[in-house]
């Protein structure tokens, strides 16, 4: 068998270095540079089989060499990486017909995953580039938890799937449903909303499909419904658990037929919309206390995408307050600054209304704060007004099961060893990583106070403190 080859562009001769080594000892040829113009040297030769690149290159930027690459040799894969790890340079790389995209720094395991399918797969008809979009996406973040949500985006947009964004409020799942449709093939149809909490369920039918002149009291003429507004974009279906059993059997019979009829209307109508749906419910419970059809869950969850809450991103604040401050700015509040302190107090809070909640504190700071910089004293004065986490919001946040969520991402990391099995210990592994992440949440729930975080917990105060020891979790201090 013909041994791959695999170029590498990096400017950093150490990365070049560790993934030289890596992918000589599974068994492909390497040949790495830290330049651009020996990368595409190589590529316009007839070299490599895959290529592994950074986008900030000293002589040119990745991003620039792509069409190019896929003009000349479609079909060979390139994977991008970038320690500029935000959600446009994902999209970017998708559009661009990248065959995926991992953030600096990455695991090399997944790396050699990535090659591996990628080598599988090199025959696969890729996208054409599109035109660069000027605007940033209001979605920020540079943690893991966000750099996975960046990948799959990027992925989604360039396909039609019907996608079911799972999360709880105040998340963002409206903007990343703008995301996947803004930068999608559909991005010249029209984008519609509609929120199923808000819409009585007796018209949400009519909402929905629209009705004729007559169809019921006060219907005087003829309505388009949402479905005929987004026609040939996207309809962004927002808290389906909260839609009713007519209404959903009626949504089934469109996803099923591509066609309904309006409200009083005998005539099919035809339909190229494409569905996106989200939930803060667990849609599983709602399906089994009867309250969801089940078939209808299946047809909307094709690929299921959970946003992470704020409190399993903590370390993406510092970005978010810049983006609010910028934001605020914008809208006429004085522009201040938030002290490192000020950052950190941000960090202990449990942000039960996630990012939603933190813009709103960071508003009104700007608005009622006197001094040109935050403390961390007036932080801690506006989250100390704030409503405390209670007891059942750390087990089973808006409908959540802490047990379901653990099981789900078991059985993604079991999958990713193959036939293999994974290290031995994996107990005191994932309690050694659970625990932290418990404790700190418990602490910041309770704003410090160890004796209320022990009684939440079910431990003694003396327990607690020797965890804390143990996990090497810094107790918030000046608090209860």
């Amino acid at each position: 068998m013909t041994t791959r080859t695999v170029l590498v562009a990096d400017d950093d001769s150490a990365i070049r270095t560790v993934l030289s080594q890596a992918l000589g000892r599974a068994g492909y040829d390497v040949r790495a540079t830290g330049l651009a113009s020996a990368m595409w040297r190589w590529i316009s030769e007839g070299e490599g089989d895959v290529v592994i690149t950074d986008v900030v290159l000293p002589d040119e930027n990745a991003f620039e060499v792509l069409p190019r690459v896929k003009k000349l040799r479609p079909s060979l894969p390139i994977i991008v990486m970038s320690a500029q790890n935000t959600i446009m340079t994902a999209i970017r790389s998708a559009e661009l017909g990248a065959y995926d995209y991992l953030p600096k720094p990455f695991d090399l395991h997944q790396l050699l995953s990535t090659v591996a399918k990628a080598l599988e797969q090199a025959t696969r008809t890729t996208n054409p580039a599109t035109e660069k979009q000027g605007e940033s996406l209001p979605i920020i973040g540079r943690s893991p938890a966000m750099q996975e949500i960046y990948r799959i985006i990027a992925r989604l947009t360039q396909t039609d799937l019907t996608v079911m964004i799972v999360g709880e409020s105040g998340t963002g799942k409206e903007l990343v449903a703008r995301a996947l449709h803004d930068y999608s093939k559909r991005r010249k149809g029209p984008f519609v909303a509609i929120n199923m909490a808000a819409i009585p369920k007796d018209l949400i039918e009519s909402e929905l499909f629209g009705h004729e002149k007559g169809a019921f009291t006060g219907a005087t003429g003829r309505q388009a419904g949402r479905f005929e507004q987004a026609e040939g974009g996207t309809l962004f279906l927002d808290e389906i658990g909260d839609m009713p059993l007519e209404a959903q059997t009626r949504l089934l019979r469109v996803l099923q037929q591509g066609e309904y009829t309006t409200v009083g209307g005998t005539t099919p109508i035809k339909t190229n919309v494409r569905v996106i749906a989200a939930t803060h419910r667990d849609l599983r419970l709602h399906i089994s206390q009867g309250l969801f059809r089940e078939d209808l869950f299946f047809r909307l969850n094709v690929v299921p995408l959970r946003l992470p809450p704020l409190r399993e991103r903590l370390g993406d604040i510092p970005d978010l307050v810049r983006h609010f401050l910028d934001k605020a700015v914008r809208e006429g509040l004085p522009r201040k600054e938030f002290s490192a302190a000020a950052l950190t107090a941000l960090a202990e809070y449990r942000w039960p209304g996630n990012v939603r909640e933190l813009e709103n504190l960071v508003k009104r700071l700007l608005a009622m704060e006197v001094d040109d910089a935050i403390s961390a004293a007036a932080v801690s004065r506006e989250i100390a007004t704030l409503p405390v986490a209670s007891e059942r919001s750390l087990g089973a946040v808006s409908d959540f099961s802490v047990g379901e969520f653990m099981e789900n991402h078991l059985v993604q990391y079991f999958a990713s060893f193959g036939s293999q099995l994974p290290p031995k210990g994996l107990y005191d592994k994932i309690i050694a990583e659970m625990e932290p992440p418990l404790l700190r949440a418990t602490l910041a729930a309770t704003r410090g106070n160890q004796i209320k975080a022990a009684e939440l917990l079910g431990l003694n105060r003396n327990t607690l403190r020797s965890k804390l020891r143990e996990r090497k979790v810094v107790a918030i201090r000046g608090v209860g």
